[in-house]
């Protein structure tokens, strides 16, 4: 049977197949970073400052320290005054709850955004607006392209992907890993991947 009003001969099959593809093709679009790095660290002010960056949105747990450690490490304290005195602005958005994030963002005196519910855009949105940035001014920083990634590209902010700071994840983290490995194996089988290069 066909579609009424498409006229071009394709059979309803071939329709949902198509319209299913195409749909599979937006979603992996909004996956995909337009960077990534192996650690946080390898971010440097001067580099974002020349882009036109003002802002940088990050995450906490196993992109600055590992899911289940709480404290400060000398070499973020360096990190976070450099970007302080590059001009740019630092805040956490992190889907952990208060306490967690509290602790740690208290310790290098940055602002946060607790239970996010990234990758949904609104915390990422009430950051934006609270830093009085627009999206072209923003970097989003994240180990998870299923929240971190997701989110940043939604808003139309520039996304970098850093590689996990632990080897392990908290529960909550464990299926989204899962879905992301499913989603990287189609993004290496399409050629999209470049990192690994």
């Amino acid at each position: 049977m066909k579609y009424r009003g498409f006229g071009l001969g394709k059979t309803g099959k071939m329709w949902e197949n198509e319209i299913r593809i195409r749909g599979v093709y937006l979603l992996l679009e909004k996956l995909l970073p337009e960077e990534h790095v192996n650690s946080i660290l390898d971010i440097q002010p001067e580099e974002l400052k020349k882009r036109g960056i003002k802002g940088v949105l990050t995450d906490l747990d196993n992109t600055l320290v590992a899911w289940n450690e709480a404290h400060l490490t000398p070499e973020l304290v360096k990190w976070f005054a450099a970007f302080k005195e590059a001009g740019i602005s630092v805040m956490i958005l992190s889907n952990n709850n208060e306490r967690r994030v509290k602790k740690f963002s208290d310790q290098a005196d940055i602002p946060y955004i607790y239970r996010a519910r990234k990758p949904l855009p609104f915390a990422f949105k009430r950051a934006m607006k609270k830093m009085n940035l627009s999206k072209e001014e923003l970097v989003v920083i994240g180990d998870q392209i299923m929240t971190d990634v997701w989110g940043g590209n939604q808003i139309g902010a520039h996304t970098i992907l850093v590689a996990p700071v632990a080897s392990t994840d908290g529960w909550a983290t464990k299926m989204n890993r899962r879905m992301e490995r499913m989603v990287l194996s189609r993004m290496r089988r399409k050629g999209w991947i470049k990192w690994e290069d």
